[in-house]
């Protein structure tokens, strides 16, 4: 979602005169997009600014104009006053609710003799002000359809920094989606701090579900692919698993974070299902969809957590089997309750875990991956490759794969033949009969 709210930022300056540069001595300008999810991005962000604090001094000593300096997202919102304490040379520090309103807050700090810090929620929604998107997307984009949560897992952060869920219009969505088509986009994942809990206002002035939206979408012509993330299993709806068995626009790929296998730990993480529950879920997804391919998300060290706990995830991973997954050593975050919960594991218990977890976990990807080798898949091609001569793009099941190709096949679809299960990616080639007609054609 920074990576939507980033975009967004661009698009909010840009009537006033910015435009993105890809070296920061050139900026006038820069803007942090924060994540306030773990202690170590947090602290990064710290990191970032002492550097860039260097840069403002090292341009003003050499007679140049003053580059001005703004934090944006969770951190700003989590820690505002205190961060303009802790860094009296920023000039403004807004939440991701506020960024809209970046060229007022900038022209504010011009006229103010310190940092202008907005973390307020608003009563309207940033996305009744925000223009029509301006910056390049490519073939791929992201689409903010559903902000906060309601969930109040207690390791998140999430419900104090993005606030209350809260669904678009549907007719705001659409409306953007069809702007992203026109511009090239053919494949949309649809984003939300709890994006199953989608429940948007549609036209016919019901609430509608993410189901429902999907199917909308899948109707826009141009729209290819469509995928959503990040999803709660306790708001995995019906209908929402019929719509894998019959949107063929819907992609067999879902990010789906359990957390842990232990019972215990789940209810610790106030996560409302057991281990079990997570197992069934996943079962009738694949009936639904049996090519489905799933990854998630999972806490090591979470505080009261033992070896058995610990154990009962391990088996839960095999039981599932994932395509992908993100893992972390539990970080406690100030504010939520896990913070203050009694039996915080060791350091050192959190790393062996994590690297147990995270070897089973590659072991899963390498061997999905591998059983591709010499099959004929469809690539979404959204780049040019690393070598010269080289396209890249993504399966259906969100590979990264990378063929030898012409540079005019970006933005298209090709069917390649797996050759190779490499480390991160899947080498491919053309079947000769495509490369001699795509030849012909040129």
């Amino acid at each position: 979602m920074n990576v939507y709210d980033s975009q967004r930022i661009v698009d909010v300056l840009a009537p006033h005169g910015y435009a993105p540069t890809d070296t920061v001595d050139d900026a006038d300008l820069v803007v942090v997009n924060t994540c306030h999810i773990r202690e170590k991005a947090a602290e990064k962000v710290y990191s970032e600014l002492g550097r860039l604090r260097q840069l403002s001094g090292r341009r003003e000593s050499e007679g140049k104009p003053r580059l001005s300096l703004a934090v944006a997202g969770c951190v700003a919102q989590a820690e505002g006053e205190a961060m303009a304490r802790r860094a009296p040379f920023l000039d403004v520090v807004v939440g991701p609710q506020g960024y809209h309103r970046l060229p007022e807050l900038l022209a504010r700090r011009t006229r103010a003799s310190g940092c202008v810090v907005e973390t307020s929620f608003p009563t309207d929604s940033k996305f009744d002000h925000l223009p029509t998107a301006a910056s390049p997307a490519g073939v791929s984009a992201f689409l903010t359809v559903q902000e906060g949560c309601d969930r109040f897992c207690t390791f998140c952060v999430v419900p104090y920094t993005r606030g209350a869920e809260d669904s678009r219009p549907v007719a705001a969505v659409i409306a953007e989606a069809k702007e992203l088509v026109a511009n090239g986009v053919r494949e949309l994942t649809l984003l939300g701090q709890n994006v199953n809990a989608y429940h948007g206002v549609g036209p016919d002035g019901r609430s509608w579900s993410l189901a429902r939206l999907l199917a909308a979408l899948a109707e826009i012509d141009g729209v290819w692919r469509l995928r959503y993330t990040t999803s709660h299993p306790a708001d995995m709806a019906d209908d929402l698993i019929r719509a894998h068995r019959e949107l063929p626009q819907l992609m067999p790929f879902l990010h789906l974070p359990v957390q842990a296998g232990s019972d215990r730990v789940l209810e610790a993480m106030n996560r409302r299902g057991s281990a079990d529950d997570y197992r069934r879920l996943v079962d009738r997804l694949r009936r639904a969809r049996p090519d489905l391919a799933l990854s998630s998300d999972f806490i090591v060290g979470f505080p009261g957590e033992s070896d058995a706990d610990f154990e009962a995830t391990l088996a839960l991973v095999r039981d599932v089997g994932f395509a992908q997954a993100f893992s972390f050593k539990y970080s406690r975050r100030p504010g939520t309750p896990a913070a203050v919960l009694r039996g915080q594991v060791a350091e050192a218990v959190k790393a062996e875990r994590l690297d147990r977890l995270q070897a089973l976990l590659s072991d899963q990807q390498q061997s999905f991956n591998a059983a591709f080798v010499g099959q004929q898949v469809e690539v979404l091609v959204d780049r040019p490759g690393r070598k010269p001569g080289q396209v890249a793009g993504r399966t259906a099941h969100l590979q990264a794969v990378h063929f030898d190709g012409p540079a005019t096949l970006v933005g298209g679809r090709a069917v390649v033949k797996v050759l190779a299960a490499e480390r991160h990616s899947l080498r491919a080639t053309r079947p000769a009969a495509d490369r001699v007609a795509l030849g012909a054609v040129a």
